[in-house]
């Protein structure tokens, strides 16, 4: 069911987020701007920005371990086979404690190039992609003639 815009937003360039409704109807959803959450009415936008900038400064730090990472270890072929037979590992990995989803070490940046490539475009998330819905409505017409 689509939400129904709260009084007084309209206009204002803030971003609707959904919220249930407290007008006693149960599982009715409310659009609201988050400027209207009183948890978030204070709050400039730098404030609410804060937390997300904390994240992305965390991120930026990772790094991956050196003894995950070998030379002679899987590359970018072996990426893109390991995320094409994801699902089927994963399935797998459940019930085989020496099976793995994914292979470490390897040889770092490549592998997980080619392990995205192969679960996006060659395994579980292609799939979608090559769903195509074609409605037609044929009406016809019936002219009497006189």
């Amino acid at each position: 069911m689509p939400g129904v815009p709260v009084m007084g937003s309209e206009g204002r360039g803030c971003a609707p987020s959904v919220i249930p409704a407290q007008a006693g109807i149960p599982g009715r959803k409310v659009t609201a701007f988050l400027h209207e959450i009183p948890a978030f009415a204070g709050m400039t936008v730098s404030l609410r920005a804060a937390p997300l900038a904390v994240l992305l400064l965390l991120a930026a730090c990772a790094t991956q371990s050196p003894a995950a990472v070998a030379p002679q270890a899987p590359g970018f072929f072996y990426g893109v086979w390991h995320g094409f037979i994801f699902p089927i590992a994963w399935v797998l990995s459940l019930f085989m404690p020496d099976v793995s989803v994914y292979a470490v070490p390897n040889n770092g940046g490549w592998y997980d190039f080619g392990y995205f490539i192969g679960i996006v475009f060659l395994g579980v998330g292609a799939r979608k992609a090559k769903r195509k819905v074609v409605r037609e409505t044929v009406i016809e017409r019936v002219v009497e003639e006189q």
